[in-house]
Parts: structure tokens; sequence; C-alpha cells
């Protein structure tokens, strides 16, 4: 069964059109056609834009000329309620200088630290299951919401200030569309956003609760009480350039994207993870065989392949950011077009990830194409569920721990089966999900 996939638009609307059809669904809004080019260009009366499905270019603009193309400001525009200048947003020396503050708590011997506070969240979440008909994107939403506070603050999700900032998130996620209006329109600085009064009000609730926290953090830093987790971490890392720490405001702001990188990102792959296992119950046999031998430790996490393999090929059909930004800031040409400065360069994941003149099967769902050498080739230069290079996100190796984790301790203890009448259809919002969730049928295993 080939999972399901949006429709795509007609090739020629008009511009009117498209604008509805991007402001309500970013996947939908594109042609067919994007899943055999290597470059297309769109115009618009503001600016231009080029989708790069070519390995090559994607390496030029994303590993080998990074600060040319830096992240434009415009996929920022919907975003700056709740992250402010956090490093997903920020530019050139000040996010350099975040990167080199944050970077040292996701080094693999800090990842083997937070793996006990993962493993607690992942057998909560097990505990907290019942079965029958569930909405699955809401199990792992609160699973991995849990994974991030455990790791960051050492609360659970039960902890007051920890559910608060959760019921307020999904508020936000209800509210907030993938572009503000100005991702369209060159608005001046001084000029109104026109944010919705719902995402602004959910938005300022989360940053004062994120607050709250990290003054109790530093006032236990100070006194020498801190728990070692990766606020912490943080919050004691020293710019090894200037020696300079996060103040309380930038700490806020990078929390903010820590939540909304590492929970909605994780939710959205695990559920589709769980979603595709559903639909293959081979698949999700061979998944449970090897997590019934998994002995909990951090160490046996390398024997869980098949389970990393299903992970990696949800992240391929799904990937949790659809498309990403950047800006040209020179003059430049690309498969003989010319690429003026400012145009906007996007690179799209969703795309690139099921391009068919790159993968074999690429709508297919087949965890064993990663030991194939069409996958390997694929997974060198046309994976890139995080990003690559330089701006790659700090918590990959975070995710790919997580993930298979969390994948391996459900399907361990449940199976999972498609509820009849309820396909999912796919939409990109903050993240890649399902227009009205994914119901998912759950018993536990004998």
């Amino acid at each position: 069964m080939i999972p399901p996939k949006p429709e795509s638009r007609a090739d020629k609307v008009s511009l009117w059109r498209y604008l509805r059809l991007f402001r309500a669904d970013i996947l939908s809004a594109q042609p067919e056609r994007l899943y055999r080019a290597w470059m297309a260009e769109f115009r618009t009366p503001f600016f231009r834009s080029y989708l790069l499905n070519q390995p090559d270019l994607v390496a030029e603009v994303l590993k080998r000329r990074p600060d040319d193309f830096p992240k434009s400001d415009r996929v920022g525009e919907g975003l700056r309620p709740l992250l402010g200048n956090s490093v997903f947003l920020t530019n050139g020396a000040t996010w350099k200088r975040q990167r080199r503050i944050i970077d040292p708590a996701f080094e693999g011997g800090r990842l083997r630290d937070t793996f006990p506070a993962m493993a607690a969240a992942g057998q909560a979440a097990v505990a907290r299951l019942a079965p029958g008909e569930t909405e699955i994107e809401a199990v792992t939403s609160h699973v991995a919401a849990d994974v991030i506070f455990r790791t960051l603050f050492s609360l659970p999700i039960e902890a007051p200030v920890a559910a608060a900032v959760f019921a307020r998130f999904r508020d936000y996620q209800r509210s907030q569309p993938i572009l503000n209006l100005a991702a369209f329109l060159p608005l001046p600085r001084w000029m109104p956003r026109f944010h919705r009064r719902a995402t602004r009000a959910a938005a300022s609730d989360i940053r004062r609760l994120i607050g709250e926290m990290v003054a109790t953090r530093a006032a236990e830093i100070a006194a020498g009480t801190a728990p070692d987790d990766l606020a912490t971490k943080i919050m004691t890392t020293p710019d090894p350039e200037t020696g300079e720490r996060f103040d309380a405001a930038e700490m806020v702001d990078q929390v903010a994207i820590f939540f909304l990188a590492g929970h909605e990102t994780s939710a959205s792959a695990l559920a589709w993870a769980l979603y595709l296992l559903a639909l293959s119950p081979e698949w999700q046999d061979r998944v449970a065989a090897e997590a019934a031998g998994y002995d909990g430790s951090f160490a046996g996490l390398s024997r869980l392949r098949v389970t990393r393999d299903v992970f990696r090929e949800a992240l391929r059909l799904y990937p949790p950011v659809p498309m990403m930004v950047r800006e040209a800031t020179g003059d430049e040409r690309f498969r003989e077009r010319a690429v003026r400065t400012g145009a906007q360069l996007v690179l799209s994941p969703w795309h690139l990830h099921r391009h068919a003149r790159l993968w074999e099967d690429p709508d297919g769902f087949d965890p064993d194409r990663w030991q194939s050498e069409n996958g390997r080739a694929c997974a060198r230069e046309a994976f890139i569920p995080f990003s690559a290079g330089a701006r790659v996100c700090p918590g990959a190796g975070f995710a790919m721990i997580e993930g298979p984790l969390l994948l391996a301790l459900l399907v361990r203890s449940y199976r999972f089966a498609p509820v009849a009448g309820r396909d999912p259809v796919p939409v990109a919002h903050l993240t890649v999900r399902a227009q009205d969730g994914i119901w998912l049928k759950v018993a536990e295993r004998a």
C-alpha cells in the first residue's frame, strides 16, 4: 500500500489562488512537476523564489557556501512572537555565537547523559496508552513534550509549569498559520505583522512560563543546587570566544525553539512512523521482535537497526520541516538561470525525499532501502530532514536517539492498526501533520 500523499495543484493557477493554497497548506499548493524538477522558478510581484532539488545545488547552498545564503526572514515573520531572537531565526555573527554556546550541550557524551530522562518519558507513555481507537498525534505530542521537559529542566510533563506550557503550545499550534502575511509582502520593519490575537496571546503565555522556569534555574545555579540537565549546561556554558553567557531573555528565546523543534518535529515523525507500521504489519512485527530483545540501555540502541531504518523512512516520507528558505546575498547563476540578489531559495525535504529521479520507488514505504546502494547514495546527497551543513539542527543526534527509542518501547508493548475510513491527509502547518489527526487502533501485545 502506498502511504498517503497530498494531491498536487494544477500546474498553472492565479497568484491569488496560489497564495490562498500556500497559506492553507504548502504541500498541496505545489505542482506535481516538482517531484521531477531539478530547479523551478516562482514569480510574485515582489520577489522571485527558486526551488532547488539538484543535489549539487542543495549542497552549494547548505554546505559549501552557507554564509552566502542566510536564512530568509520571510519564514521567521510568523514565528517571532514565540521564538524572538532564537538560533532558529538569527544569521551571521549572532547565530554563530548562539551555536557556540548551544552545541556543546548536544555532543555525544551529553546525549548519553540525557538518555535516562528520555527512557523515563518513553516508559511513562507506554503506561499511559490504553487499548482502543486513539488519535496518535496527541499521544506522540504528549511524550515528545515530556522528553523535552525532562531533558531540559528535569521536570515531567505532569509538573504544573510543564503542563501549562504544553497546553498553551497546543493553542498556539491551532492558531498559527504556516506563514504570516509579511512572508509574501515586503513590509517595512515598523509595520505591524497582523498576527492573530490568539497566536500572540498563546506565545506571550508560553514565553512568560518559560521565563519563570529560566529564573528558577538561574537561582538554583547560583545556589549550587541545579540538576545537571540541558538547561544547566546551556546556561553555564560561556562563548569560547567572548566568555559571555546567555542572559535570561536570550535563554527564553532558545528554550522556545528547543520546545518547538524538539517537541513538534519529534511528535510529527513518531506519529507518522507508527502510522506507517500500522499499514505494514510485517514491518511492525519485525520492529516488535527486535524491540523485545532490547535491554533498555543506551548502548543497546545501536542494535535497534530495523527500528532505526523504519524511523528514517518515516523522516523521508514525512519530513517534519517540509521546506527551508534561504536568501541569495549576491547575484548567482544556477542551471543557466540568473538568480538575483534577494531571491528566495527553497530547499524542500518534502520534494527532495520523494524525487523520482533520485529515489527508487520514491512514494513507497520500504525501510530496506537504507541498506541498498541507492538508499545509501541518496542518504548522502538527498536526505536532509534536519537540514545540512553548518546550520544542521543541533538536536539531530538527540532526535535519532529519541525517535527509535520511543518507537521501540511503544511497539514492543502495543500493536497498531489503521482505522477504516480515517486515512490521514498530510498537511504542513508548523510541521507535517495530518489534517484531522492520525487515528489508530491500539491493542496490547500478548
